[in-house]
């Protein structure tokens, strides 16, 4: 009798083994494998940002004052509504904001800055947002882009000029300064960092006399490899002697990571001693491009290699890039970004765009929020995408090492740390099927999950941001069905 009930015992034991075995067996080859390793941290996390563009392009301001960012249009209720969907509790949660410095604030050469003129809208932005986030107990890190000089500063002495005239080095180094300097004493603004330019290595947009033949380009000054590391060495001395030594310099921002190392600005920088211990945080726009060309623009972390060689503590921006066309694409780009780029934060392109002022239209269309001339606004699908990252990715988490063993799958981690937030994955499928996902949890105390969905697909049921039901850690995993187009974001529990 007892050998029978030993028998028996092992007979279930060596069946339920051999049962356990098949489930995972048709688990694995029926679902993506994927893995989140929260106590594996691949890098700190500074957050995800917003960046509001008020003037961008304009020749003349008194003829046309652009203020492409709209708020001028709308009520304050309205203007309110939208800095909640941004910084507030239920909202973006960002903690990065971006603030351009644009060609109008000095109208004759040595003469008078006039800081308030242009960015009336981009301050009331920050400063609104700066209150909101802080009453949630948070703060901002804010950076200011030179956008471009005065025109008299350049050699073409027209606004968009290509050339810096030599009389103004030190001149275009005050009008930046000055402009820090209003930020941080008269808004209060908790300015971090002093960006170069904007895109200023792309000197096709210039013709051969050094001016712009498209009405729709930016604010641009070319930025050879020379003007670059002469200014990064310059500048921090200045910002000390004007009190501003918190101020961090970064490099200015090419048009994506290709051109930034492959156009040899990374490796201008890496052979200057001075340059390279002078930077403060690596910076470029992000805008990925996977066809070979004049836009070509991958997802590469040579630049951040390089520079972290010599610097390692060096942290590392995308301080604008696309909206793509506002789905689950552009969040696998955020994730090339993350991943392939190795940042630690990310600015999108305007996020709040008024369409009708941006001459000959914007090429980067997509945003979060749309303002009509009849002062309403839209809120955007690509707010609700662009939600589903940001919320999980809070300043002060780490980046999780992931995988998932299909290209269309993109796994995004982040680790709590020391933060008062969540443990946190996002699963994103850029494909148009459905598909089941296992995902490997690890170094996480949560035992649940709960979930938030946003889709855009033909067919599928139009979510944005939608509260699903909570998932539940089994054996260590979180089995997923990710909808075609679709990303869902978990937060522990």
């Amino acid at each position: 009798m007892k050998n029978n009930f030993m028998f028996s015992v092992l007979f279930f034991a060596v069946i339920s083994i051999l049962f356990y075995e098949a489930e995972a067996q048709s688990l694995d080859f029926t679902a993506v494998k994927a893995g989140v390793y929260f106590d594996e941290p691949l890098r700190d996390w500074d957050g995800f940002g917003f960046n509001y563009v008020e003037t961008a392009h304009t020749y003349d301001y008194d003829e046309f004052s652009q203020e492409y960012g709209g708020f001028s249009l709308l009520s304050d209720a309205q203007k309110q509504e939208i800095i909640n969907h941004v910084f507030g509790e239920d909202g973006l949660k960002v903690g990065l904001v971006k603030m351009f410095l644009g060609a109008n604030h000095q109208t004759e050469p040595y003469g008078p800055y006039n800081h308030e003129r242009t960015t009336e809208h981009m301050r009331y932005f920050v400063r609104e947002g700066l209150k909101l986030t802080r009453q949630r107990g948070d703060d901002l890190q804010v950076i200011t882009t030179l956008y471009g000089p005065p025109g008299f500063m350049t050699k073409q002495k027209a606004d968009r000029g290509r050339d810096l005239d030599p009389e103004f080095r030190e001149e275009l180094a005050k009008y930046m300064i000055d402009w820090v300097k209003f930020l941080k004493e008269k808004e209060k603004f908790p300015v971090k960092y002093l960006s170069l330019h904007n895109e200023g290595e792309d000197w096709y947009r210039w013709n051969q006399e050094g001016f712009t033949t498209w009405a729709g380009d930016d604010y641009n000054l070319y930025w050879p490899h020379e003007q670059v590391v002469e200014y990064i060495n310059m500048l921090p001395a200045m910002l000390k002697t004007a009190g501003l030594r918190d101020v961090g310099v970064t490099p200015g921002e090419t048009t994506n990571w290709y051109r930034f190392y492959y156009w040899g600005y990374a490796r201008a920088i890496y052979d200057d001693a001075n340059a390279i211990n002078n930077l403060g945080l690596i910076t470029t726009h992000g805008f990925y491009s996977g066809n070979y060309g004049r836009w070509f623009g991958e997802h590469n972390s040579l630049t951040n290699d390089l520079l972290r060689s010599k610097r390692p503590e060096l942290h590392s921006w995308v301080t604008s890039t696309s909206w793509s066309n506002m789905d689950a694409r552009n969040i696998k780009e955020m994730h090339g970004n993350i991943y392939t780029s190795k940042v630690n934060g990310i600015i999108p392109w305007s996020g709040i765009q008024r369409p009708p002022h941006w001459v000959k239209g914007d090429p980067n269309p997509g945003s979060a929020f749309t303002v009509h001339e009849d002062g309403t606004y839209d809120v955007r699908k690509g707010y609700y995408f662009y939600k589903q990252i940001t919320r999980a990715g809070q300043p002060g988490m780490t980046v999780a090492y992931t995988f998932a063993m299909d290209s269309e799958i993109a796994v995004i981690g982040f680790a709590k740390n020391n933060t008062k937030n969540s443990d946190a994955f996002v699963i994103t499928n850029i494909s148009d099927k459905e598909k089941t996902v296992a995902v490997d949890i690890r170094g996480s105390s949560s035992k649940a999950f709960g979930a938030f969905r946003t889709t855009d697909s033909k067919g599928q049921p139009e979510d944005r941001y939608t509260t699903l039901e909570d998932f539940q850690v089994k054996d260590n995993k979180v089995v997923y069905k990710a909808p075609p187009g679709s990303v869902t974001t978990f937060f522990g529990k």
